[in-house]
């Protein structure tokens, strides 16, 4: 008998939900969240009654029988720094989720709803991958203020799930694989994948590596900190600068990267201008992740929506595939790697990890 999963995904404004059949979807659906209500909740953990609501009148209307399930999986949050692989959902976990202590996302509650849900048919609940796996080298963790270190926060989840789509396609084991793996969403992040392990990736959150469709990247620490102290700003506002409202959104006013290329394809110059810098500092990233690789790099991975996009692909290439072959998996697809995560541990491939 195949395992039924049921893969929960929280987003700012929605909620993805899939019900696999050990690797093959049969049911999909995005549950919408009214914007003003979501921003009527002071905390993420306030919404929890509101989405579970949502998302169970959603599964009935589906006439989702709950009780065939195997497992349920969510998608992980701001957790304590962990290594990768699935986690059975623990109190310590529900625990750190509520308090989000390093920071409130959305993601925050995929452990929470995955549990709640499982819970009432006596079923195993998982996460897989989250945005705090943590497997940098000391080395990589050091900056040159005693009192800051570099924290590892990225898309583990995708750039995790299509490592193991290369290995399969290059035919050799995951550890044995020296990669570069970029992923291009919304936050752009760029891992050194060495022997199984991402050694060393930009933090995809909080003003790290290169500037992205709506999050600023690096920028000079002068000009930064004299506008945080200048009086003109609040703290949020700077924040908002640097996250989701920085990168394209700051420059073009739109994150969308179909509209951004009508406008290249209409003959914006200031579209293709900008376009054309986030495509510059994401080479230049991977440049300097191959020197952590100590230019050993088996093949550099693009991976993400953006991804799709012919042109940022090739601007990119361009500059980086003296270094080693580009190879594009397009796309994120997130509830499939939660839901193979889940399935491995089910088969018995994988044992899940404790988080404590």
């Amino acid at each position: 008998m195949p395992y039924r999963i049921l893969a929960i995904n929280p987003g700012s404004t929605s909620t993805k939900l899939a019900i696999y059949e050990d690797e093959n979807m049969i049911f999909k659906a995005s549950v919408k969240h009214d914007s003003d209500i979501i921003l009527s909740f002071h905390k993420m953990i306030d919404q929890l009654d509101f989405r579970m609501q949502a998302i169970m009148d959603e599964l009935k209307k589906d006439n989702i029988d709950l009780a065939s399930l195997d497992a349920v999986v969510g998608r992980g949050g701001m957790l304590k720094p962990i290594p990768s692989g699935t986690y059975a959902v623990s109190e310590q976990m529900i625990t750190d989720m509520k308090e989000a202590k390093r920071g409130e996302h959305a993601s925050n509650l995929g452990c929470i709803i995955a549990k709640t849900i499982a819970d009432q048919y006596g079923l195993p609940s998982f996460i897989v991958d989250p945005v705090a796996v943590d497997e940098m080298d000391d080395i990589a963790r050091y900056t040159g203020m005693p009192d800051i270190k570099r924290d590892s926060l990225f898309h583990a989840l995708n750039q995790k799930a299509v490592a193991r789509k290369v290995s399969k396609d290059l035919n050799r084991p995951y550890e044995t694989l020296d990669l570069v793996i970029v992923h291009l969403g919304g936050g752009i992040s760029v891992g050194a994948h060495h022997l199984g392990r991402v050694i060393d990736v930009n933090n995809a959150l909080d003003g790290d590596g290169p500037m992205s469709p709506e999050r600023s990247g690096e920028v000079p620490m002068g000009p930064l900190y004299k506008m945080a102290l200048s009086g003109k700003y609040t703290l949020k506002e700077i924040q908002r600068k640097n996250y989701g409202q920085g990168g394209l959104v700051a420059y073009l006013g739109t994150n969308d990267g179909a509209t951004i290329m009508k406008r290249i394809l209409a003959g914006d110059e200031k579209a293709e201008f900008i376009h054309r810098v986030m495509c510059y500092q994401i080479a230049k990233e991977i440049g300097a992740y191959s020197t952590v690789l100590k230019g050993h790099v088996d093949a550099i991975v693009l991976t993400g929506g953006l991804a799709y996009n012919a042109l940022t692909v090739d601007l990119i290439r361009e500059r980086v595939e003296f270094i080693a072959p580009v190879l594009v998996y397009p796309g994120e697809d997130e509830m499939e790697a939660l839901a193979y995560g889940a399935l491995r541990v089910l088969r018995g491939e994988e044992k899940p990890h404790e988080y404590r």
